[in-house]
């Protein structure tokens, strides 16, 4: 447990970044899901409407340091090939 009131306030930083670095990612992970839904039900319009929104999400993720640069990237590639293909 944390003594001084150096670590104390330390651990009450860290909950507070961790609670928002939580929220952020869940925030990424639902607008990543619309896009998967959309692809599942083939709905090109709404996979490409709901892959705008996921893309600068994930970009501001990582921004922020809740993703790695190249995972965010490596999502948004994925997604964009898998919209891509549906219109094939």
């Amino acid at each position: 447990m944390a003594n001084t009131t150096s670590a104390k306030k330390a651990v009450r930083k860290i909950a507070r970044r961790t609670a928002v670095n939580k929220n952020r990612r869940s925030r990424v992970r639902s607008f990543v899901r619309k896009v998967e839904e959309a692809l599942a039900a083939g709905d090109k319009a709404a996979a490409e409407t709901a892959f705008k929104a996921a893309q600068p999400e994930l970009m501001r993720a990582a921004g922020k340091g809740v993703l790695h640069r190249n995972t965010a990237s490596r999502k948004v590639s994925r997604l964009a090939a898998r919209v891509k293909s549906l219109s094939a």
